[in-house]
């Protein structure tokens, strides 16, 4: 099936994509000084382990956001395409299965919100009511993709023996794995994050969190056969 090979091939960009543009602007921000504003500079940090900065204070400065910004938007491109494939797949399945307009409304959602975030990132306008959106905006692109990622995989279990052709199972257990863990760390987190303070603590979140995220799609990857097997 063509659905599945062009799957295959959008779920890696979509994990490797986001993943080199997110370290690269943090690679230029921490070591490469001379290209931004002092007050942009950022002394060397880990912040997936000590929290010395978040994603956005990265990737919203000239020039990193010439880096983040297109490849959000693409990411997101290529989101919408694999939310529409994905919905393909499970009709060859099951023409009604009852999840696919929820897959397909959250999939496609978190991929506008992160758009939304995207064009909004790093625009400068001191109203709380606008950090508000930009922060909601930021949450709900979160709560769409787990939502929508929770939905898939609940209904590639609902007929996963129809599936043992194409598939290798123990990924597509990885990945309920994987969603289960982002949803619990979510539920755990939502008290510590809505407190002010722990900073590094909300920032290490943050980088490992997104990291988290994506990698549900290299699990697709590794989950889907070649044609060939």
């Amino acid at each position: 099936m063509d659905k599945i090979e062009k799957v295959k091939s959008i779920s890696i960009w979509v994990f490797i994509i986001p993943f080199i543009a997110l370290n690269a602007c943090l690679i230029l921000i921490t070591q490469f000084h001379g290209l931004f504003n002092d007050k942009d500079v950022i002394i060397n940090t880990i912040p997936y382990i000590d929290g010395g900065t978040s994603i956005s204070r990265t990737a919203r400065v000239f020039p990193t956001y010439l880096i983040f910004k297109p490849a959000m938007f693409f990411t997101s491109y290529l989101l919408i395409k694999y939310w529409l494939y994905s919905r393909e797949i499970i009709q060859f399945f099951n023409k009604n299965h009852k999840n696919i307009k929820y897959i397909l409304f959250f999939g496609i959602g978190s991929a506008i919100l992160l758009t939304l975030h995207s064009i909004f990132l790093g625009i400068k306008f001191d109203n709380d009511l606008y950090k508000l959106f930009r922060r909601v905006v930021m949450l709900s692109f979160i709560i769409f993709e787990l939502v929508a990622q929770a939905y898939l995989v609940m209904t590639y279990y609902s007929f996963k023996n129809d599936l043992l052709k194409f598939i290798n199972l123990n990924f597509l257990k990885m990945k309920l794995i994987l969603v289960s863990i982002l949803v619990l760390v979510a539920l755990i987190s939502i008290p510590i994050v809505s407190m002010p303070g722990n900073t590094a603590f909300k920032h290490a979140l943050e980088w490992n969190y997104f990291i988290g995220v994506i990698s549900f799609y290299l699990l697709t990857f590794f989950m889907w056969k070649n044609k060939n097997q």
